[in-house]
């Protein structure tokens, strides 16, 4: 195999196994190998038709295989929850020999922004927190920290009063708040440079209670999450939600005290993923100097929805 260029992020190796694992063919080529995991055996990855069987490179393939069914898989997605979940046939290799969180970062970014929300559908609870487990090691990638999943950070003009917003689910959360399995949220910025959050339910019964207390958080830059002491990028802090803010999006309700738990030091510990894409940690620290912290929920996978931006934007 020819030596690749120092720096390139190589082509991944369970891409042909995954898909050869799925759709039987009949004539193959074969698909370069992804220094992450080391196959068993030699794996393919799709059809060339009997009148072209001229190479064609890898990069070049289509986003999508038609299934039996008639139904599109689209294979950049599929790629994240192979590269998540490998197969057993799949021996991984020293993870000091690559960062996979550059990888990771790198194989979402490729999926378009309209087609980025299907992750919340295909990644299991075990693989939003496994991905929280990948994301730790961007840390160790300098040109990698310097990457932002968010706009809001990097925006040098502070009177361009912005407003995104991302569709989150959790792995599940204690009773009576088990509504937070899924939920929206909306980050905005002030002219005076603060940005602030609210988390918006989905159920008819839990948005009735949002409109009397709404749960607001401010958006803080942090390295670490203080109760592990492992690196994180941003906290959003619900504090007692009584926020001054002065310039609320149109239509968003008035800060108010928040219920319990959420006046109970809750503070969501947030990793980049990739453009768009965050997982995060809620803990729930507590206000008294004696309680131990403990989670929330488990961890949360965060999607921006750039249709409901396109929407506002026109």
């Amino acid at each position: 195999m020819a030596m690749m260029a120092a720096g390139a992020t190589p082509p991944p190796t369970w891409w042909h196994c995954h898909r050869h694992h799925h759709h039987h063919r009949h004539h193959h080529r074969h698909r370069p190998m992804h220094q992450r995991l080391r196959g068993l055996g030699r794996y393919t990855y799709r059809t060339v038709p009997r009148s072209n069987q001229s190479y064609v490179s890898p990069w070049d393939d289509k986003p999508f295989e038609i299934l039996p069914s008639g139904k599109k898989a689209y294979l950049d997605e599929q790629d994240v929850v192979t590269f998540l979940d490998p197969p057993k046939n799949l021996i991984p290799l020293d993870p000091s020999s690559y960062n996979p969180a550059a990888y990771l970062w790198k194989k979402i970014e490729d999926i378009p922004e309209e087609r980025r929300h299907r992750l919340l559908r295909l990644l299991t609870p075990r693989l939003v927190s496994m991905a929280w487990q990948i994301a730790g090691t961007r840390y160790e990638d300098p040109k990698l920290l310097k990457k932002s999943a968010s706009s809001f950070f990097i925006n040098s003009n502070k009177d361009d009063v912005m407003l995104e917003y991302y569709n989150c689910r959790t792995s599940g959360g204690p009773m009576p708040i088990s509504w937070i399995n899924s939920f929206r949220k909306a980050i905005f910025s002030c002219k005076d440079g603060q940005a602030y959050g609210r988390i918006i339910c989905r159920s008819v019964l839990a948005t009735f209670a949002e409109s009397f207390a709404p749960l607001y958080f401010a958006v803080r830059q942090l390295k670490e999450v203080m109760s592990t002491e492992q690196p994180c990028d941003l906290a959003y802090e619900f504090g007692d939600g009584i926020y001054d803010i002065k310039e609320l999006p149109l239509g968003f309700p008035k800060p108010v005290k928040h219920p319990y738990p959420f006046n109970d030091q809750i503070v969501l510990y947030v990793r980049y993923l990739a453009p768009g894409v965050s997982v995060g940690q809620a803990w729930q620290e507590g206000t008294k100097l004696e309680q131990v912290p403990r989670k929330l929920c488990g961890e949360i996978l965060m999607v921006k929805d750039y249709d409901r931006i396109n929407e506002e934007s026109h």
